[in-house]
């Protein structure tokens, strides 16, 4: 202790004080320096340096730029457990490559040339990785179990990914692409998750020997030498995957090899067609059965059986589409998709967003449903339809049947968005429901949007269950374009009524015998709409006298309930055991998931303080990190009033959660109050801008919310 400086005493206190706060370090390869402390003001320049300073808990955030020998990094890079490396994820790692190599001894395979090597619970995100050297790898994975999740490996000298020994990866929304050997290889016992990822133009798309048994689900293999091929003693499981255009074959099974491709109880969904010498090639000693796959028999080559059941099974497919994974439709859209209801777009994606035209929703109607033409509905001939027009004759069976009509000038408008109110009032009058009570339409706070001719029709199909309102499940907007997932998960509804298939839980999906929540107490108050809005939702509840005591205390178990529910988030550290929780406290389980996703941490004793008020600061730091929200210029602070109390620790944060309007403050929105404890009131409101920042739930207007705007 004599031998430290005054500054290397505030230098030690300043990097403890980012590791146990922000939880982030950042790193520019153009502007950044390795003296830096690796803040968003003075980032670290490699990737090297913030891997050796990063502990558990951690995430790496990467500008844009070249990460290479060049710029200073020594390969191969290890990342350790517990740490996550994000670059672009929405980008699928553009603008920011990992390109280099270095000698690693694998205790199963002696000397290797890899650029990165992830240790258990790390994850990698968001990243472009390269290794162009001959018999070069991207990542080497010897038994860990890590996270790999949109990023791009590309030009890679052998293999992209290679898992080894118990290795155990979860492999998730990737791309791999123009790999000289393998876009993925699982060697020796290795298992773990493969979804929902994209692998062109290389040798082998994924490739498992030995022992090796991954899960291979909803992937893409197209246009590789093959698309998966398995050796020696592989036992992968095979689920919706697609396997086209690979010309040396699109499954190729050798020695003793074998994959599960589904069972009676539980259908594969793979699709292999158009692959260049066969669909499937059995090579292998063993006899295999195939249920639930979309085969040709006659592009099969040896011993494969197809149960007469293969018939009458429906064919899923992947879910292939890079814009559904994680999204609120997703298995609504899935299950239609797998029915050939509706399709995605060549580019790979689904479009879950986009607008529904009238003639596009005819073409589904007409897919979904083969009714006898109704009375009274016409000859389904439209003066703007022309013959040779691409949904003509979709357009004239949907009208036939009683689901759509056109406008009285004839004309049916084929080019016009569809409402929502028209996607319903359409279903329900081309099944014949009947028998709606107005008084259901009581569980929509925009009832009074509902046109008065479609009142009727819209209190039927809440009865049904058929009406799916995302984000907010009381809120119809009955006169907004209907979008391709919301006819997706319509669509399923109906399906639901009709009997042929089961129910698909969701929050979305409106109970009409659930009116959303109001409380005695909030009537007046000034957070009663980011209240009334998560109790809409589930998120929050109130006491049993009907109150919701806003302005009551919350203490650090309950803020981890609501954190856990609200968010369900995604573990980025291991879990640990605090001293003052007991293995039967109420909200162990919710502690232990806030902590490891981030959102919060315990005390250097070891305690987690569960009765412990919360201080609006730990709300505010809470949300940073476990959304991991970047801050950039901490002028921003200038407008609060008690800017002084701010902990230089906490500056960034408090600087990101401005920018992002997640700060709300009363009654003056200028002062923070960070000492003070947190009320339950707050807590909702700081949680609903959170929501609204990650895309969950939309704003509202409200003179609390902080804007951020330095003006």
């Amino acid at each position: 202790m004599q031998g430290y400086q005054k500054k290397d005493w505030r230098l030690a206190i300043s990097n403890l004080m980012i590791n146990m706060v922000q939880l982030t370090l950042y790193v520019n390869p153009v502007v950044g320096k390795d003296s830096a402390v690796g803040d968003t003001a003075a980032p670290l320049k490699t990737l090297m340096r913030a891997l050796e300073q990063a502990t558990a808990g951690m995430t790496i955030q990467l500008a844009a730029g070249t990460y290479d020998a060049k710029n200073g990094e020594v390969f191969p890079l290890s990342v350790p457990a517990g740490v996550i490396v994000r670059g672009n994820e929405a980008g699928i790692g553009k603008g920011i490559l990992i390109t280099g190599s270095g000698k690693y001894s694998s205790p199963t395979f002696n000397q290797q040339n890899t650029t990165l090597l992830l240790q258990s619970d790390a994850q990698l995100r968001g990243v472009t990785v390269t290794n162009a050297v001959k018999e070069g790898t991207g990542v080497w994975i010897e038994s860990t179990s890590p996270i790999l999740a949109n990023n791009t490996f590309t030009n890679c000298g052998r293999e992209a990914v290679f898992v080894t020994g118990t290795g155990k990866p979860r492999v998730f929304d990737n791309v791999f692409v123009k790999n000289a050997s393998s876009g993925i290889f699982f060697v020796r016992n290795a298992k773990g998750e493969v979804r929902h990822n994209l692998c062109q133009e290389t040798g082998y798309g994924i490739a498992v020997s030995d022992r090796a048994a991954p899960l291979l689900s909803d992937n893409q293999l197209i246009a590789n030498r093959v698309g998966i091929f398995l050796s020696r003693n592989a036992m992968p499981v095979l689920r919706r995957n697609l396997i086209e255009k690979n010309p040396a074959g699109g499954l190729v099974i050798t020695g003793d090899a074998r994959p599960d491709l589904g069972s009676i109880q539980d259908p594969a969904g793979n699709i292999l067609r158009d692959n260049g010498k066969v669909d499937l090639q059995n090579s292998s000693s063993i006899e295999l059965i195939s249920v639930g796959n979309q085969l040709n028999p006659a592009r099969i080559s040896g011993a494969v059986v197809l149960p007469v059941a293969e018939v009458n099974t429906p064919i899923m497919g992947p879910a292939q589409f890079r814009d559904v994974a994680g999204y609120w439709a997703e298995a609504w859209i899935q299950a239609v998709v797998g029915r050939r209801l509706l399709s995605g777009f060549p580019d790979g994606t689904f479009k879950p967003e986009a607008s529904m035209t009238r003639a596009e929703y005819a073409a589904v109607i007409a897919k979904t449903f083969d009714l006898p033409r109704q009375r009274g509905t016409g000859t389904g001939v439209f003066s703007d339809v022309k013959a040779g027009f691409w949904a003509a004759a979709a357009i004239q069976k949907a009208a036939n049947m009683g689901f759509i009509s056109g406008f009285p000038d004839g004309t049916f408008r084929p080019g016009q968005n569809l409402t929502r109110v028209q996607a319903l009032v359409s279903l329900v009058g081309g099944l014949g429901l009947k028998g709606g009570n107005p008084e259901v339409l009581g569980v929509y706070r925009d009832r009074a949007q509902i046109p008065s001719y479609a009142t009727e029709a819209i209190a039927t199909a809440t009865q049904r269950q058929l009406v799916v309102n995302y984000p907010q499940p009381d809120a119809l907007e009955p006169m907004r374009p209907i979008t391709r997932a919301e006819v997706a998960a319509l669509i399923y509804q109906v399906l639901v009524v009709m009997g042929k298939v089961g129910t698909l839980a969701s929050p979305y999906l409106v109970n009409p015998n659930t009116v959303a929540s109001s409380f005695i107490d909030i009537q007046e108050h000034w957070a009663a709409e980011f209240i009334r809005r998560l109790a809409s939702l589930n998120l929050i509840t109130g006491f049993v006298d009907g109150s919701f005591k806003p302005d009551a205390m919350l203490n650090r178990a309950q803020y981890a309930a609501l954190l856990v529910k609200a968010f369900n988030p995604t573990p980025k550290r291991p879990v640990i055991g605090f001293i003052d929780i007991p293995a039967n406290f109420w909200a162990l389980a919710a502690i232990q998931d806030a902590y490891r996703s981030g959102f919060l941490s315990g005390f250097p004793d070891q305690t987690f303080q569960p009765q412990k008020p919360l201080r609006r600061l730990e709300l505010i730091l809470s949300l940073v990190n476990g959304l991991s929200l970047p801050p950039t210029d901490e002028k921003v602070l200038a407008i609060y009033k008690d800017r002084q109390t701010i902990p230089n620790y906490a500056a960034s944060a408090i600087t990101a959660a401005t920018q992002a309007s997640i700060i709300v403050n009363y009654p003056d929105p200028l002062e923070l109050q960070l000492k003070r404890e947190a009320t339950r009131a707050e807590a909702a409101a700081m949680v609903h801008q959170a929501l609204v920042q990650a895309g969950r739930l939309t704003a509202f207007n409200s003179p609390y919310i902080v804007s951020g705007l330095v003006r």
